[in-house]
Formats: structure tokens, sequence, C-alpha cells
């Protein structure tokens, strides 16, 4: 059991070292795990925000997402309940519940994202050609195939 779970690992870190980094409307994505690495089991990308930085409201229809802030603190909204979550705190939205974050931080933030099943960490790769805000509509129907709905803006500082 020890030289398969070894040889597992030693796969994944391969795997995970395989993605470049993607520059997403500002964002540093960088996939850690795709829906091909794992069988379509989840997901797995670390997301580096500049402050105050967040994406769009959302609902994704078709995966749960837990989001653990590495590095800074986040203001969540998930459903109608916000909250904030600093480094080493993770949360769980389950799928279909809208939801966004916005980095605190001054000098920005990073968190993991792990979505189950995977195939929503294709969406960054997927746009990131697209120059927003003049390709929205564009946008929003490569969104819908990644299972990504937007609904809202983004979270406002007050």
């Amino acid at each position: 059991m020890k030289k398969i779970l070894t040889i597992a690992l030693m796969s994944v870190a391969t795997t995970a070292a395989a993605h470049d980094p993607i520059d997403w409307n500002g964002s540093e994505i960088q996939v850690l795990l795709s829906r091909e690495d794992t069988g379509g089991d989840m997901g797995i990308f670390t997301t580096r925000f500049p402050a105050p930085g967040g994406p769009p409201r959302h609902v994704h229809e078709d995966a749960g997402e837990a989001l653990y802030v590495m590095e800074g603190s986040a203001e969540f909204l998930a459903g109608d309940e916000t909250f904030v979550l600093g480094a080493g705190e993770i949360a769980f939205v389950p799928k279909g519940v809208d939801h966004t974050f916005r980095v605190l931080e001054d000098g920005g933030g990073k968190l993991m994202v792990i979505v189950a099943p995977g195939g929503f960490e294709g969406f960054f790769d997927a746009t990131k050609h697209l120059k927003l805000p003049d390709e929205i509509e564009t946008l929003n129907a490569i969104s819908a195939e990644y299972g990504q709905i937007f609904t809202g803006p983004p979270l406002e500082g007050e």
C-alpha cells in the first residue's frame, strides 16, 4: 500500500508542476490538479488576487467549492451569509449556492480552491484571451459551458 501511495503522490506532484500559471484579468491562477489529472474527481487551483479583488457573484451549478485562504484575509458571501476568513481558514460552498469573495489586505491575497467534481478549473485557460468588459457576453457563454453562471457584481468595500 505504501508503495502505491508513493507512486500516486509522485504522479500528482509531476502533473501539478506541468501546469503553467495563467494571467487572468489581473489575477494569477495556478492549476495544481485538473479534471484530467484526477479522473474527473476534482480540480485544484490557487488564485492570487490584488486588493481589493475578487470575482463577480456566481453559482457553480455542477460543483461544490472549498476555498482555503493561504495568504491575507477575505470577506465571503455565500447565499445570504457574509463572513471573514484569514490565512489558514477554509469555507465550503455547496453547488447551486450564490457566492463570491473579496481580498481585504492591501497587498492582495492568495486562496486555494478545490472544486468537486473537477472541470471548472479549465475556465481560466479557456477565457484568458478575452478583453473584459468588452467581451462579457462571450465570457458568460464560456462560463456556462463550465457550469458557472454570473449572478451579480463583486463585493464592494465599505
